[in-house]
């Protein structure tokens, strides 16, 4: 039988060195809630996977740049990980976590019908960061993202999901819930706190 999951913000005494987060559908707010208040000085990178479609530019940095003081950019191949920075998946592409701590970009299959696919970025900051790496799924209409977040688990790291009764569309935190028992069961304001305790 699974344990059951934390429902209070109360952290473990281990140390995490990155966030990543994924979403789907009604993500745009959910992720809002989470970054919004966050200080200038909060020093984790956020990597986010905000299924998009694959082709044509979007706003997401723009919108974000207007409601967190941290840096935002869309992920670039190549660039270092940095401290205090969101970075969104660029659209039609995975983003993944270089053992060098620098991203990559890959036109690999799409996973669960999504490039960029949640469980790519979420498998690869498991195995580049083990248990000092933060899952946290969101919102979402497909089952992307639990497989990456188990495998977090796996490796030792910190597990969060969004709480279904609260997300706009719970197909996703279902589908993690149904593979394991995450460390969090957490409504949005919630994770938002633990985010801030994390750092």
């Amino acid at each position: 039988m699974k344990a059951p999951a934390e429902t209070s913000t109360k952290l473990p005494a281990r140390p995490v060195d990155a966030v990543v987060i994924g979403a789907s559908a009604g993500g745009l707010s959910a992720l809002s809630a989470l970054v919004s208040g966050l200080p200038r000085t909060f020093r984790l990178p956020l990597l986010m996977v905000q299924h998009v479609p694959p082709k044509g530019p979007t706003q997401l940095v723009e919108i974000f740049q207007r409601k967190t003081d941290l840096a935002v950019k869309e992920a670039r191949d190549k660039e270092p990980v940095h401290g205090g920075t969101l970075y969104f998946a660029a659209p039609g592409y995975h983003l993944l976590v270089e053992a060098d701590m620098t991203l990559s970009l890959s036109q690999d299959e799409a996973m669960h019908f999504s490039r960029p696919s949640i469980d790519v970025l979420f498998e690869s900051a498991a195995d580049v960061w083990g248990d000092r790496v933060a899952g946290i799924l969101l919102t979402g209409a497909n089952e992307d993202g639990a497989a990456g977040l188990e495998a977090i688990k796996q490796a030792g790291g910190l597990t969060i999901v969004q709480e279904p009764g609260e997300a706009e569309v719970p197909t996703m935190p279902l589908a993690a819930l149904q593979r394991f028992a995450p460390d969090y069961i957490l409504p949005l304001r919630d994770i938002h706190r633990l985010l801030r305790d994390l750092e």
